[in-house]
C-alpha cells in the first residue's frame, strides 16, 4: 500500500507581527503547505491568529517574480548584479556616499539586516540605511535609549501571566496581537488579573476591559503625568530604587506642572490611578498609539517615568512592554539597521564603538558620527535629489509612508531605483529600474527576534521559487562587485549569524545589553537545529528580565526620568479640516497585502477601505450607511466606504492602512497623511491628521464578480480574492448609456454570452456574462449603494449562470453572509441562524456550534455585539 502520511514538519517562525509565533510546516505535496501552530514553542504553544493560521492560503505563485528584471526587460543574475553595483558605484564616485541609500524592512531576517547595514556604514559609508520599523517602533527605541541607557525591552511575555493590572495603552491587542491578548484573557481567567484600555476608540480591547479610557488624541503625557503626580502624592515611590536613578524631582515638577486636557472625566481618571498604584504588578503595553506621534518618544518616557518611579519594573508581573509590529523588527533594532544606530546596540555618536566596529569588520570606510536620513527625510532627499540611487527591499514606502503620493513621484523620478521583493506587482516595484526576486517567506533560513527578545529560527521547507534567491545574498554579490568581495564572502546564513554573535561581545564588552557571544562558534548543525532562546546568551546568562538589581546602562549606571510635558500633535483642526483621522489595522489584513490579499478568507471579512464615522457626524454630512465618503487634506485625498459606528467619537474618523494601487487605489490613506514627525524619534505621525470629510457623489455604485483580475479605469474601485475569482466593489463619476457593452469591456469578455435585466428609470443593471452556462463574470449595479447577496454571488462565479442574475441565492442554497470567523470561515447569517435555532445565548455556546471564536479569538467581540443585537431584537419582538 502506498505510504501517503505527511512528511515531517519543519519548525519555523510566522511571517506577520512581532510576537513571533512558532508554526510547523510541510509540503502539501502540490507546491504548497500545511500550517500549524507550534505546541512547543514559547511565544505561543500551538495558537495562532487568523493570519497565522491562513498562511498555507498565500503560497500561490501567480504574483511572484521569477527572474531579475532591469528597465522592464528580463535579465541574468549577473547582469542585473553587475548593473545594481556599478551604478551604485559610480554615484558613490559623482556625488559621495550620502547620495545613496537602503530602505529596509522587518520582513529581512536578521542574517540579511546585518549584511545590510554593514555594507552601508562599513564599506558604502553611509547611515543613510534606514527601516520601515521607522514607522511602528522608533519611539520606543528612542524613549528606551533616553531611560535606560540603551534599546532594552526589559520583561518577557511571561509578565502577562503573572500581572495583577494590565494597561493597554495606544493598542489593540485584540486584533493586531491576538495571541498576547489571548494569554491576558487566559490570566484574567486563571487569577482575576485586571484590564485597563487607553484609546479614543472603543475597539475589540474593550471587550473584556474593566476600565476603558477614551483619551483625546495625543493626550498621553498628561495622563501619565497626573499618574506618575498621583504615585507620588500617595506615597507608591519606590525610594530605594530611585537610588538608581537621576532626574526624579524634574520629571515630577513637569508633571504636576502640565494640566493638559485629556479628554477624560475626573472619575475616570482616578480609577485608572487607583488601580494602577493599589495593584503591584503592573504591566503598560504600549504600541502604535503610543509610537505614531509627534511627541512619541515623550509618550514613551511619560509610561517609563511612571514604572521607575514605583520600581515596577524587571520583575515578575512588572513593568513596561512595546509590543513591535513586525516579525523582526527587534532584530533590525539589534544589527543597527536604523538610520540612528551601530550594530549590536553599539552607538554612532561613541568613537570607541565606531573604531571596535571598523576594526572588526576591517572596513575600508570612514564609519560615519551620526545618523544618517530616517524614513521620511530620506524620501525627502530623494524628492529634492539628494538621493540619487536607492536600494528598497522588502517594503512598499509608495503606499505607506506619509504624503505617499508625493513618495511615489518622488521614487518614480530617482535616477536609479532597486526594489527586492518576492514580486513586482507592488506600487513601489511598479516603479523601479530593477527588480530582484527574493525568496519568499517559506524559502529563507536564519533568525528573527520578537517582542520579548526570543531569537527564533525561520526554517526553508519550499525550493525557491524561479531564481529567487536569499536577500543576504543579493547584498552580498553586490558587496562583492562594489569591490569588497573578502568582506562579503559568505557560505550561508550561519556564517553570517557566526560573524553577527562574535561582534555582540564587543558591545558586552562595552557594557552593552545587547550580547550573544555564546553562540559566536555554533557550528551549521547547531545552528539548524537551534531552539527559541532569548538574548542575552553569554557564558555567564541566558534571557531573564533586565533592570530589577537596578543596574543600567548610562554611564553612571542608573536610569533617567525625563522632564515631559504635553505637547498637542503637530497639525491642528481647522474649518477646512475639521476631523482627526485615526489610522491603524485591520484583524485579518497585514500592512499592505501582499501576502495576506492572496487568502480568499482573510480577504472575506472586511473586503474593502472603509472610514469609521460617529452617526451624528455622519448624519450632519448627509451620510448613510454604505455610502462612499472623500477624506482629503492639503496634499491627498482618498475615498472609502462609511462604516458608522459610535465606536469612534464625534469629531474623530479612524481608517485602515492595508489598500494599495493593486487593491484599492482611491483606498490608499497614507496619502492624506502629512509628513510630521517625532523630533527625536523621526517617527511619522498618523492617528491625529486633520482631514475635511464629505460625501462622495458617486453616478452609479456597482458589484462584480470575476474568474479574473481586473483593473477598471474609475474613480473607486476595491478588489478581493475569493475561492472562484475576484469581488469587486465600484463606483462611477459618469452615466453609463449601454451597460452590457460596458461589462464586456470592464471585463474585457466580448464574444461572451450575456444575460441582463436593464432598468434605466431607476439606473439599475444586473448582466451576467458566461460560456456554455457558466458563468465567467458578473455585474449589478444600481443608482444607490446596491444591495445583493455578495458572499453568494463571490462563490457562484464559474458555476451555473442562470440562477446569478438575481443576486440573491436559491432557496435551496443558504447564505453564509459576511465572515465573522476567519479562522474557521464562519459567516454572519450562519451564526444569526445557529442563535435562533439552538437558542445559543453566549460566545462559549457559540464555540461549541461552530467553531466560531475557538481559535485565536480575535472575533470574539464581535460575536459578542451579534448575540447583545440579537438578544435585544428578540426583547423587541
Amino acid at each position: 500500500m502506498k505510504d501517503v502520511s505527511l512528511p515531517p514538519a519543519i519548525r519555523s517562525t510566522c511571517p506577520y507581527c512581532g510576537v513571533g509565533c512558532g508554526v510547523l510546516l510541510r509540503e502539501d505535496g502540490q507546491g504548497g503547505l500545511t500550517v500549524s501552530g507550534d505546541p512547543d514553542h514559547p511565544a505561543n504553544f500551538g495558537k495562532l491568529c487568523s493570519k497565522g493560521s491562513a498562511l498555507g492560503e498565500t503560497m500561490g505563485v501567480e504574483t511572484r517574480l521569477a527572474g531579475p528584471r532591469a528597465f522592464g526587460t528580463g535579465v541574468t543574475w549577473d547582469d542585473a548584479l553587475d548593473l545594481v553595483a556599478g551604478r551604485f558605484v559610480q554615484t558613490i564616485k559623482d556625488h559621495g556616499p550620502d547620495s545613496v541609500a537602503f530602505y529596509v524592512s522587518g520582513q529581512l531576517l536578521t542574517e540579511d539586516y546585518y549584511v545590510a547595514n554593514k555594507l552601508m556604514k562599513g564599506f558604502i559609508g553611509s547611515a543613510n540605511i534606514d527601516t520601515n520599523s521607522r514607522l511602528c517602533m522608533a519611539s520606543s527605541v528612542a524613549g528606551h535609549k533616553r531611560a535606560f541607557g540603551t534599546d532594552t525591552v526589559p520583561g518577557t511575555y511571561e509578565d502577562l501571566d503573572e500581572a495583577d493590572l494590565i494597561v493597554l495603552t495606544g493598542s489593540n491587542l485584540a486584533w493586531c496581537h491576538p495571541i498576547l491578548y489571548q494569554r491576558i484573557l487566559r490570566a484574567r481567567e486563571t487569577r482575576g488579573t485586571k484590564i485597563i484600555v487607553i484609546d479614543p476608540r472603543r475597539t475589540a480591547s474593550c471587550d473584556m476591559a474593566d476600565l476603558h479610557l477614551p483619551i483625546a488624541p495625543g493626550a498621553d503625557v498628561p495622563l501619565f503625568n497626573r499618574l506618575l503626580t498621583e504615585i507620588a502624592a500617595r506615597g507608591a515611590v519606590n525610594a530605594d530604587f530611585l537610588t538608581n536613578t537621576n532626574g526624579f524631582e524634574a520629571a515630577l515638577a513637569a508633571a504636576q506642572a502640565d494640566g493638559a486636557p485629556t479628554g477624560l472625566t475626573e472619575d475616570d481618571i482616578k480609577a485608572f490611578c487607583d488601580m494602577w498604584i493599589e495593584n503591584e504588578r503592573v504591566v503598560t503595553i504600549y504600541s502604535q498609539g503610543v509610537n505614531q506621534s509627534t511627541s512619541g518618544a515623550d509618550k514613551v518616557n511619560a509610561i517609563l517615568n511612571c514604572h521607575l518611579a514605583a520600581g515596577r519594573i524587571g520583575t515578575p508581573g512588572c513593568g513596561p512592554f512595546s509590543v513591535t509590529g513586525q516579525p523582526n523588527a527587534m532584530g533590525g533594532r539589534e544589527v543597527g539597521g536604523l538610520a540612528n544606530m551601530l550594530a549590536c546596540h553599539l552607538d554612532l555618536e561613541n568613537e570607541a564603538h565606531r573604531a571596535a566596529v571598523k576594526t572588526y569588520w576591517n572596513a575600508p570606510a570612514v564609519i560615519p558620527d551620526a545618523a544618517g536620513l530616517k524614513a521620511v527625510d530620506m524620501f525627502n532627499a530623494v524628492a529634492d535629489g539628494r538621493i540619487k540611487a536607492l536600494w528598497v527591499m522588502h517594503t512598499n514606502p509608495a503606499v505607506t509612508l506619509p504624503e505617499a503620493d508625493n513618495v511615489r513621484a518622488a521614487i518614480e523620478n530617482c535616477p536609479f531605483v532597486v526594489v527586492s521583493d518576492i514580486t513586482d506587482q507592488t506600487d513601489t516595484a511598479r516603479i523601479a529600474d530593477v527588480v530582484l526576486p527574493a525568496s519568499g517567506w517559506a524559502e529563507k533560513s536564519g533568525t528573527v527576534t520578537n517582542t520579548d527578545r526570543t531569537i527564533s529560527r525561520q526554517r526553508s521547507v519550499l525550493p525557491a521559487f524561479g531564481q529567487a534567491r536569499p536577500d543576504w545574498w543579493h547584498l552580498a554579490e553586490v558587496g562583492k562587485r562594489m569591490g569588497w568581495a573578502e568582506a562579503f564572502t559568505y557560505e550561508g546564513p550561519a556564517d553570517i549569524f557566526r560573524e553577527y554573535a562574535a561582534l555582540s561581545q564587543i558591545a558586552g564588552d562595552f557594557g552593552k545589553d545587547f550580547d550573544i557571544s555564546a553562540l559566536k562558534d555554533i557550528d551549521t548543525a547547531a545552528y539548524d537545529a537551534m531552539e527559541p532562546t532569548r538574548w542575552p546568551i553569554t557564558d555567564t546568562r541566558q534571557g531573564g528580565r533586565f533592570f530589577a538589581d537596578g543596574a543600567f546602562f548610562h554611564a553612571d549606571g542608573k536610569a533617567k526620568l525625563l522632564p515631559v510635558t504635553h505637547r498637542a500633535p503637530a497639525a491642528q483642526p481647522s474649518a477646512e479640516a475639521p476631523f482627526i483621522l485615526n489610522t491603524g489595522r485591520n484583524r485579518d489584513q497585514w500592512h499592505t497585502m501582499t501576502r495576506t490579499a492572496l487568502s480568499p478568507r482573510l480577504s472575506s471579512h472586511l473586503a474593502e477601505p472603509y472610514l469609521d464615522i460617529h452617526p451624528t457626524d455622519a448624519a450632519d454630512l448627509g451620510i448613510a450607511a454604505a455610502d462612499l465618503i472623500k477624506v482629503s487634506s492639503g496634499h491627498g485625498g482618498s475615498i472609502l466606504r462609511a462604516r458608522i459606528t459610535d465606536a469612534v467619537a464625534r469629531g474623530q474618523v479612524f481608517a485602515p492602512i492595508h489598500w494599495t494601487g493593486e487593491t484599492a487605489p482611491s483606498g490608499r490613506i497614507d496619502a492624506v497623511i502629512t509628513g510630521n514627525v517625532d523630533p527625536v524619534s523621526g517617527q511619522p505621525e498618523t492617528k491625529a491628521m486633520p482631514v475635511a470629510v464629505e460625501r462622495f457623489d458617486a453616478a452609479w455604485y456597482g458589484f462584480a464578480v470575476s474568474q479574473t483580475p481586473i483593473r477598471p479605469d474609475l474613480p473607486y474601485w476595491a478588489q478581493a480574492r475569493t475561492t472562484a475569482g475576484v469581488r469587486m466593489e465600484l463606483a462611477g463619476s459618469t452615466e453609463i448609456a449601454d451597460w452590457e457593452a460596458y461589462a464586456r469591456s470592464l471585463f474585457d469578455l466580448p464574444d461572451a454570452d450575456i444575460s441582463s435585466v436593464i432598468d434605466p428609470k431607476r439606473g439599475g443593471a444586473r448582466i451576467v456574462l458566461s460560456h456554455d452556462g457558466q458563468c465567467l463574470a458578473a455585474l449589478f449595479t444600481s443608482r444607490d449603494p446596491i444591495a445583493v447577496s455578495r458572499d453568494y454571488l463571490a462563490l457562484a462565479v464559474g458555476g451555473d449562470a442562470v440562477p446569478m442574475l438575481t443576486g440573491r441565492p436559491p432557496v435551496d442554497q443558504p447564505d453564509p453572509g459576511p465572515t465573522v470567523c476567519s479562522c474557521f470561515n464562519v459567516g454572519l447569517n450562519t451564526i444569526l441562524a445557529a442563535i435562533e435555532d439552538q437558542n445559543l445565548l453566549t460566545v462559549d455556546a457559540l464555540g461549541a456550534a461552530l467553531q466560531a471564536g475557538t481559535n485565536c479569538g480575535s472575533c470574539k467581540p464581535e460575536l459578542t455585539d451579534i448575540l447583545r443585537s440579537a438578544n435585544v431584537k428578540e426583547a423587541a419582538e
